[in-house]
């Protein structure tokens, strides 16, 4: 039976907040000075969030980093996966535009230079341009493709409509799109089963504060991340073959993962 301490999630949802806030002006600060030293203070801010949250992660393979902007295309289940990567990666995130009015997490959203897009119908062109803007200047950018969280359990189908950015060149060379997987594998050094995945995956109708507050207090989680090898648009041959290609390196890394393998 798995134990639920409502008192250990309010006690490190309490330490995340008093750290946010300690941490909030300095950011601001390197803003105003250097967006890409803010970039790296992200990463540190994230870093110290996992420790807090009691999570801890295990790294395969090797993020492209340092040669230029890259894409990143993760499998999503939660918006625990933002916390995850962004202690790994300097690079910013495409989120959903309802995000930027979710409590708490928008603001640090909207000062971390989150991409905010619009994923209905006939907006495309125009979400294209804006991620296509910030590829050029230089920023690297973590798209989760599939549109939707789910269960953890598995990788949904990988949009390819925004794949379109991957098209051409960026600072001169192809655009390296790197496939990632995040699997949520171990509670308190335990393999994790099917039915307590969605202590941490958030989908469906969960509301957000019961469901952070049961995934803060569950236990220490262990998060394996796997970095596959890059690829770009012509190497596929086209967008839809490159989000078939990351789809399915991210979901075989889901399943070799949650096998123990």
């Amino acid at each position: 039976m798995i134990m639920i301490s409502p008192a250990l999630g309010m006690a490190r949802f309490a330490g995340f907040v008093v750290w946010t806030l300690l941490a909030l002006l300095p950011f601001l600060a390197l803003r105003v000075i250097r967006d890409d030293l803010s970039s790296a203070y992200t990463r540190g801010y994230w870093a110290v969030v996992m420790r807090l949250i009691g999570y801890s992660v295990r790294v395969r393979g090797v993020p492209l980093e340092g040669q230029g902007p890259v894409l990143f295309l993760p499998n999503h289940a939660s918006y625990l996966d933002i916390i995850v990567l962004g202690s790994l990666l300097r690079a910013f995130f495409v989120a959903k535009g309802e995000v930027a009015g979710w409590p708490g997490f928008g603001f640090l959203a909207r000062i971390s230079r989150t991409v905010f897009i619009d994923r209905r119908p006939g907006a495309s062109a125009r979400e294209r341009n804006h991620v296509r803007e910030r590829l050029d200047a230089g920023d690297s950018l973590v798209l989760f493709a599939e549109g939707t969280s789910n269960d953890g359990n598995r990788v949904l189908p990988f949009k390819s409509a925004l794949l379109a950015v991957a098209e051409g060149e960026v600072g001169g060379r192809p655009l390296p799109v790197q496939p990632v997987t995040i699997a949520y594998s171990k509670l308190d050094g335990f393999p994790m089963g099917r039915a307590l995945r969605p202590f941490f995956a958030w989908y469906g109708d969960m509301t957000l504060a019961g469901h952070l507050i049961a995934a803060l207090g569950i236990g220490r989680v262990t998060v394996e991340v796997e970095f596959h090898p890059p690829v770009t648009l012509a190497e596929c041959g086209s967008r839809k073959e490159l989000a078939i290609h990351c789809n399915r390196a991210s979901a075989n890394g889901l399943t070799r993962i949650l096998a123990g393998r």
